[in-house]
């Protein structure tokens, strides 16, 4: 997959001596394992007449620079600085997408917004702005991507330290510190199983899985959310006992601080998995 950083460009609850709010340029590695912890710490404050992709572009080289490597691809939340974030990766030969993914960035910002950003001259307490995107309908996986079958499962948080070792085809995790759940915390998940199980796990790993969720009502579905705002229809819960199972599943994750995952394997029998990625619901803004 190569390294993933994780980026944030936007106004902070901090005014200059001018009464404009400061921007801030956030930059961090986004761990890829539940034993990794990140090594990427890059911060910068603009003022408001440096809002463009030039600083940015600037912002990022130095922190390459710092950090003496250079990402792959870069995940970022804010729709809408979408633009000016890609122009300046782009001319930097970086991929960038939309991501809810984003968690170590997250988890950063809110440790600044805590005992940070109140500490500085010109703090303003406030709300931050909405970073919610208009939502899109959701739309079923193409037909040849459907799972033959899918099960709820469950492990202990504790499991996940060795995942590094696993035979899997394609993942993507996080350091479960990062959730503040503790070894013994059951993590609920959903095993699809595929005779097409490694075609399923590639066009998945093509995506940036934010999570799992579950539509109750006239019709009920399984849903996997994705980017930052495309919902995808894994499965329909059209009998009762599906939908006591998707609730029971949804209640472990409300225990689990909202950690799960998803994996892909060709039958319920194999020892390897085709892709296992874990997941947690977070509010980014």
């Amino acid at each position: 997959m190569g390294s993933v950083w994780e980026l944030d460009f936007y106004s902070r609850p901090i005014l200059d001596e001018n009464q404009k709010k400061r921007w801030e340029v956030l930059i961090c590695d986004g761990a890829q394992s539940v034993t990794d912890s990140p090594n990427v710490r890059y911060s910068k404050f603009l003022s408001n007449k440096q809002i463009n992709s030039i600083e940015l572009k600037q912002a990022i080289e130095e922190a390459i620079a710092q950090a003496e490597e250079s990402p792959t691809r870069i995940r970022f939340f804010r729709y809408q600085m979408q633009n000016m974030i890609k122009r300046a990766c782009e001319e930097l030969g970086i991929s960038a997408r939309l991501s809810r993914r984003a968690l170590t960035l997250q988890t950063w910002l809110d440790d600044r917004r805590e005992n940070f950003y109140p500490q500085q001259p010109g703090y303003q307490e406030g709300k931050s702005a909405s970073t919610v995107q208009p939502t899109e309908a959701a739309r079923p996986l193409p037909d040849a991507l459907m799972g033959e079958r899918w099960a709820m499962v469950s492990l202990p948080a504790k499991e996940f330290v060795d995942m590094p070792e696993w035979d899997i085809g394609f993942s993507d995790a996080f350091p479960l510190e990062l959730a503040g759940i503790t070894p013994d915390t059951m993590v609920p998940g959903i095993l699809i199983f595929s005779e097409r199980a490694l075609p399923l796990a590639g066009w998945i790993s093509g995506l940036e899985l934010a999570y799992l969720d579950v539509q109750i009502g006239d019709i009920s579905q399984l849903l996997l959310e994705t980017g930052s705002n495309d919902t995808w229809i894994m499965a329909g819960l059209n009998r009762p006992e599906l939908k006591q199972e998707a609730e029971r599943f949804m209640a472990a994750k409300e225990q689990a601080n909202q950690v799960h995952f998803v994996a892909v394997q060709d039958n319920p029998d194999s020892e390897s998995f085709a892709g296992f990625w874990l997941m947690q619901n977070r509010s980014f803004g």
